[in-house]
């Protein structure tokens, strides 16, 4: 069964929905949005020399984890009944409630770190994965 469902990948919608995922981080995580508090809970200093360095291989290790949950998600939609984009939603929402905030929740819980941090990240997991559901299911 496994090989069956792991053949009926699309592998197409599965990077695409990385790639969406991928874009609401970076606007999520901009100056835009959120990026001066969060990187003052975080107490990050960008005025420090190595402040950005590993930037690169941060934003592509970033991606590949994306495609591993795209691709999770691509991989339950085969063993799930069809839905459609709004169903998409509906499931990327009780998966990043779920497992994406419960997981978060349980680190931030032990480091201790600040409310508002843990729902600026949490909250964008919940988006991007239900994001991520909807173009997969809605996507033919």
């Amino acid at each position: 069964m496994f090989n069956h469902v792991l053949s009926n990948i699309n592998w197409l919608h599965t990077l695409v929905a990385a790639l969406a995922y991928f874009a609401l981080g970076a606007i999520w995580y901009s100056p835009v949005l959120f990026s001066p508090i969060w990187v003052k809970l975080n107490n990050i200093d960008v005025n420090k020399a190595d402040a950005k360095k590993g930037i690169p291989t941060m934003f592509a290790i970033s991606f590949i984890l994306m495609l591993i949950t795209t691709f999770g998600l691509a991989v339950l939609m085969q063993i799930l009944p069809a839905i459609d984009a709004i169903g998409g939603i509906k499931l990327g929402l009780l998966l990043g409630v779920c497992f994406s905030s419960a997981s978060i929740s349980i680190n931030y819980l032990y480091t201790k770190k600040p409310m508002m941090l843990y729902v600026i990240d949490c909250v964008y997991h919940i988006i991007g994965i239900s994001i991520a559901s909807a173009i997969l299911a809605g996507w033919h």
